[in-house]
């Protein structure tokens, strides 16, 4: 069981989306497996950076997919394989070539489409203006209320949503809250 709920809170995501099986993902996938050990090892970093990775694969079998992880960072997180939740995050985020990263802020919000150029060109120097975009540090100072409107809105659940295909009755329910609250009012 992946725990997105605790493993994502507060955290600038990336979605990585790739296949051990493809050369050009093989290297990519070096070169961010080394970004994200930079900004979240202790032993270059005193303080793991806000920042939370799920491998969304496009890998042929479960071996394959087991044996790539494997060789990365134990704190990525993977879509389990065969879930067709892969696919929904593909058609939300339009990812049509791999490699390819999907940056988010913890509410879902899309910062960077697809950040793999970024990565490559700049190297963990570009966290810091993805973490201003999330605007992270603001969050800790959210007064108990805000924060809870605030996690309704969040990514995992948001992930929670699509993965159990809720959205719509979710609407629905916030529609007939929302419309006794102005009737009560």
């Amino acid at each position: 069981e992946w725990d997105l709920a605790r493993a994502l809170d507060n955290k600038v995501l990336l979605l990585y989306f790739g296949s051990g099986q493809c050369p050009r993902c093989r290297r990519f996938s070096r070169l961010l497996r080394d970004f994200f050990l930079r900004l979240t090892d202790e032993f270059y970093v005193e303080r793991a950076s806000q920042l939370g990775l799920v491998y969304v694969s496009r890998d042929e079998t479960e071996e394959q997919q087991s044996a790539f992880l494997r060789t990365m960072p134990k704190r990525w997180l993977a879509v389990p394989f065969g879930d067709a939740f892969k696919r929904e995050l593909e058609l939300r985020f339009a990812v049509t070539e791999v490699p390819a990263v999907v940056v988010l802020k913890p509410n879902g919000e899309v910062i960077v489409g697809n950040a793999v150029e970024e990565i490559q060109r700049a190297g963990p120097a570009c966290f810091r203006s993805w973490q201003e975009a999330a605007e992270l540090g603001d969050r800790n100072f959210l007064l108990a209320e805000d924060y809870d409107n605030w996690t309704g809105r969040s990514l995992t659940d948001r992930i929670r949503c699509l993965k159990y295909k809720l959205d719509k009755k979710k609407e629905a329910k916030n529609k007939e809250r929302k419309e006794e609250g102005e009737e009560s009012s």
